[in-house]
């Protein structure tokens, strides 16, 4: 039998412990088992749609003038607009005005929905939108009762 010199030995356990623990490596018990977990989604707050256009004072037949304005938008992050739509919520007749009627018919709304189609950013006076018109009709008849009266508008944002 051959003698085993110090580097044989040496090699023959350095082998021993690696195959060792190769095969340690891959041994391992497995088990079944269940569990639960859970999510939340966060939810956004309403964005205000702010008019920054300053309508001149309109008298019969006058040209159409443009609605527009931006966003605020309190949520800490960006929200999809799709869409701004504006409407005449009232008529407020001005104090001392003659008598008579003034209301929404004697004003026009021009394209009333207007399209934004993109995320808003978070913040006050953020993003724009614009398009909508308003416009006093010439009834053509007295609109007396229409003299410095205050046309009221609500947006609707989608």
């Amino acid at each position: 039998m051959a003698k085993l010199t110090k580097k044989k030995k040496i090699a023959l356990v350095m082998a021993a412990l690696v195959l060792g623990t190769g095969g340690a490596a891959f041994a391992y018990w497995t088990a079944g088992g269940s569990g639960t977990g859970s999510a939340t989604t966060g939810t956004t707050q309403a964005i205000t749609a702010v008019q920054t256009s300053t309508i001149t004072a309109m008298g019969p037949g006058d040209t159409a003038q443009t609605l527009s304005g931006n966003f605020t938008n309190p949520n800490t992050g960006p929200v999809y607009v799709a869409t701004v739509t504006a409407r005449i919520a009232s008529v407020t007749k001005a104090a001392g005005a003659p008598a008579g009627t003034c209301d929404a018919t004697d004003y026009t709304l021009g394209n009333e929905t207007m399209t934004v189609g993109h995320e808003v950013a978070s913040g006050s006076g953020v993003d724009a939108w614009t398009g909508a018109t308003l416009k006093f009709n010439n009834k053509a008849t007295a609109q007396d009762a229409c003299k410095g009266a205050t046309v009221n508008l609500a947006y609707t944002i989608a």
